[in-house]
């Protein structure tokens, strides 16, 4: 996919997300649809996750942090991002500490 054809997102995910292996299914589904990008607990007990990909990709990531993570999903909040940032220049979708 060419990079123009990227779009950037961060999605900020609450409810019972840290110390039940999200961060690592996020990652997971987010490399098997060539989404790169970042994941990372916040202090506040959420998940903020900045991805870069095609905007069907994106999508289906989306649909995936409401059904396919561990733990519980509350509140899934979207924002566009429009600088593609580290992750949309990276190759990979990676867990940051």
């Amino acid at each position: 996919m060419a990079a123009e054809d990227r779009i950037a997102r961060r999605y900020v995910v609450t409810g019972l997300v840290q110390g039940v292996g999200f961060r690592w299914t996020a990652q997971r589904v987010a490399r098997s649809l060539d989404i790169t990008g970042t994941v990372r607990n916040l202090p506040d007990g959420t998940v903020e996750i900045e991805a870069h990909g095609g905007p069907q990709a994106l999508e289906s990531l989306r649909e995936a942090l409401g059904t396919r993570m561990p733990g519980r999903v509350d509140a899934v909040r979207e924002d566009r991002l429009e600088s593609p940032g580290e992750g949309g220049t990276a190759h990979d979708f990676r867990v940051v500490f």
